[in-house]
């Protein structure tokens, strides 16, 4: 009996294998701020007909319920793989229209600036581009964009941005519910 017990736990894997959505392997760890996150969950966004990306959200503590992922300490990562071209003012735009469907008028407009550094630091980039590997990360001190595991510009202040981020995913009025449900660990 013994021995089969050996065999067995020999057999098993020793980490939860990574997700896959639409063929890209989503990887079930992820480093932020010098602490170690883990997969909270992963899923398809739709647009129309259209893959446009796969993403995966990374807490340090897993969670399936949004106030307590938005209330949850500590670094965060929102990683965002590209399925399609996409330009920099559609993107942000997106972004923006997500965050304005989650928020109250008012508590939109005080986003604005915010939401303007990310589009600044989006122009840059010119276009999300099929492939493309962008992360959202909450370092404790700001919001940092990352295109290709590299920072680009500097972080956006405010904890109430990155909240605000996630709200476009994990709020009253998701992107996509599905793609909620998955990100909430739902698959």
């Amino acid at each position: 009996m013994a021995f089969r017990f050996l065999l067995l736990a020999l057999l098993l894997p020793l980490s939860v294998p990574a997700a896959e959505v639409a063929g890209v392997k989503i990887e079930d760890h992820a480093r932020v701020a010098d602490s170690d996150l883990a997969l909270n969950g992963a899923g398809l966004r739709t647009r129309l007909f259209f893959q446009v990306y796969a993403i995966g959200l990374y807490l340090p503590q897993k969670s399936s319920t949004p106030a307590t992922i938005l209330a949850q300490p500590g670094p965060k990562r929102v990683a965002i793989h590209m399925l399609r071209d996409v330009g920099a003012e559609t993107f942000t735009e997106a972004l923006a229209d997500g965050i304005r469907a989650n928020h109250s008028e008012a508590e939109a407009k005080a986003l604005e600036p915010r939401i303007k550094e990310l589009a600044a630091l989006m122009a840059e980039i010119k276009e999300a581009k099929k492939g493309m590997a962008i992360a959202l990360d909450w370092t404790g001190a700001g919001t940092q964009l990352l295109v290709e595991g590299k920072p680009a510009g500097r972080p956006i202040a405010g904890e109430d941005f990155y909240r605000a981020l996630l709200r476009i995913w994990l709020g009253e009025k998701p992107v996509q519910d599905d793609l909620k449900n998955a990100l909430l660990g739902g698959g």
